[in-house]
């Protein structure tokens, strides 16, 4: 805008008083802003051999309702924020939901990108451990099942991306097991 409109404004709308000008404060910011960062958010040019290069970064939560009632926020991605800054590893965390059901425990995981063979999955009475280690993805995640399951009865499937695996409910003895995936 110009300087004649200004003064118009001014004219015409007196009761704006000193909020009259915010939009120029406004502008006058993004154009300081624009002027500042120019360039500094840029990636740099990496030649080969020069620097290893992890990504991409994934950082993200899922929140559902557990069977008492209580919300259920759990973290997924390779990002881990700490109170030093964020951690950035090669390993990828999961996105993973856990539902119960009338006499099971359903866990579901996204794992895309890899192979029905690569994917390791063990489990205690009261922890499932999912886990991928290739060249291209890595994922781990440890999830702590909120009821004990019976670790001879599950049965895990894999299908474009999303592995499954059915745990039924029991109060039994400690143990631990491999899992076969279909």
């Amino acid at each position: 805008m110009s300087d004649w409109w200004e003064r118009g404004r001014k004219r015409r709308y007196p009761w704006l008083g000193p909020f009259g000008d915010m939009d120029r404060f406004f502008r006058d910011f993004d154009e300081f802003m624009r002027s500042e960062f120019k360039g500094a958010f840029k990636m740099p040019k990496i030649e080969k051999g020069e620097m290893k290069v992890y990504g991409p970064y994934v950082y993200g939560f899922s929140y559902t309702m557990g069977p008492d009632g209580k919300p259920i926020v759990r973290e997924f991605g390779n990002v881990k924020p700490t109170r030093l800054g964020p951690k950035f590893r090669e390993e990828r965390e999961p996105l993973v939901d856990v539902m119960s059901e009338k006499d099971e425990i359903v866990v579901t995981a996204e794992l895309p990108g890899v192979e029905r063979n690569d994917i390791k999955l063990d489990i205690a009475e009261e922890t499932l451990t999912i886990s991928v280690d290739t060249e291209k993805r890595k994922y781990h995640k440890e999830l702590e099942l909120p009821l004990k399951v019976d670790p001879k009865s599950a049965k895990a499937s894999y299908k474009n991306g999303v592995l499954e695996v059915r745990l039924r409910k029991r109060a039994g003895k400690p143990g631990g097991e491999r899992i076969p995936i279909e």
